[in-house]
This record gives C-alpha cells, structure tokens and sequence, in this order.
C-alpha cells in the first residue's frame, strides 16, 4: 500500500503505537491468510475509511481506521455479528482485559 493507505513503518518494518494496534493488524493479516476474505476488499474498505476521516480529526489514526475497516468486513462477511462485536469492545472497554 502506498500514500495514506501506506503502513506506519520504521526501517521497513511496520510500527505500533499499542498493542491493540499490533492485534488488529495480524487478524487482518491472518484471516486474509487463511483464505477468510479477499485481500482488496479490505484495502477498500481501509481507502474509503481513510478518504471519510477529517486529518486533524483526533483519535482517528491510522490503526482506529484500521480496525474499522476490519470490523466492518468481519460484519459483512458473516464472521461476527454485531451484538458479538458489541461484547467484546465493552469488555475491553471497562478494563476487564488489560490490553497492555
């Protein structure tokens, strides 16, 4: 991917801010992999996400843009629902997991 759509790297290798960032991005990588979904679906998604987020828009970076793209697809392809999403983000959301 180049541009916007371009991974954040250092020497060539991709850079994650926190952890979250680095699990996002190896589901994707892996369920891509495995023959889940089909690799450009998912750069389109990630391009239109990318296109829609104002740039000075706080808390909208790149992986936040990532993992919407991702959880979008996951829905539409049938492999979450949404209520199954919804438990999950609650539940790191209140601590219970520690994300570190």
């Amino acid at each position: 991917m180049q541009g916007d759509l371009a991974l954040p790297r250092s020497n060539g290798e991709p850079v994650f801010a926190a952890p979250w960032e680095s699990r996002a991005f190896g589901i994707a990588v892996a369920l891509n992999e495995g023959g889940a979904y089909d690799w450009g679906d998912f750069q389109r998604r990630l391009a239109n996400e990318i296109a829609a987020a104002p740039s000075d828009a706080e808390g909208t970076g790149y992986y936040e843009r990532w993992l919407t793209s991702l959880e979008s697809l996951l829905l539409d392809y049938g492999m979450v629902t949404q209520a199954e999403l919804d438990a999950r983000t609650a539940v790191y959301e209140s601590g219970e997991i520690d994300d570190d």
